[in-house]
């Protein structure tokens, strides 16, 4: 498999009947992201196993609706995981988490496949608001700023990467209702008095 090549990329949830197989699918992109530097929360490249038993959590945890994305040969290339809020006060918020393209997939925009069919989804179970944190200046948090995302700031020292040293991290958001936000800087609200409103 190359980098560059444009094979088709078939996007599918994870369901309770294919979990297991997904689980061991993805444990080799796993894997490979740790081992090619990305900070996804390990520092060394997890066992197969241990990368197998990780994902069967993930899948396990009834806030999360998770997707695959296979090549024509109908292996794993890739994951995107919702995780939506499960406090009162966050019925129209989710989170995006461990978006993971192979090394080798790379360059095919199984990433952009992924985000999009996550993002329509949230969009259809009535999400209006999505966040996520990824490693400061790397491709990622580029891409995120090219698919309509926007920072909101740096966390330094964050986490440790494989390299050993610390790294931050950017939290960014996305709308999803295509409407101007309601303005959240009322008279008595918590930050009212910080900074002016500002047009988004």
């Amino acid at each position: 498999m190359t980098g560059t090549g444009r094979a088709p990329v078939a996007v599918e949830r994870v369901t309770a009947e294919s979990a297991a197989e997904d689980a061991a699918g993805l444990s080799a992109v796993l894997i490979a992201t740790v081992a090619a530097g990305a900070s996804v929360g390990w520092i060394e490249p997890p066992s197969a196993e241990e990368a197998t038993s990780w994902w069967q959590g993930l899948f396990a945890d009834p806030d999360a609706t998770s997707w695959v994305a296979r090549g024509d040969d109908g292996r794993a290339l890739g994951t995107i995981t919702l995780l939506r809020s499960p406090k009162p006060n966050g019925p129209h918020r989710g989170e995006v988490v461990k978006l993971m393209v192979h090394p080798e997939a790379r360059g095919r925009g199984v990433a952009l496949a992924l985000m999009r069919a996550l993002e329509e989804h949230a969009r259809v179970t009535g999400l209006t608001l999505l966040v996520l944190d990824t490693e400061t200046g790397s491709l990622a948090e580029t891409l995120y700023a090219r698919w309509g995302w926007h920072a909101v700031g740096v966390i330094p020292d964050f986490a440790v990467m494989p390299s050993g040293r610390l790294g931050g991290t950017t939290v960014m958001y996305k709308r999803l209702s295509g409407e101007p936000a309601a303005d959240a800087l009322l008279p008595g609200s918590l930050f009212a008095d910080s900074q002016p409103p500002r047009a988004e």
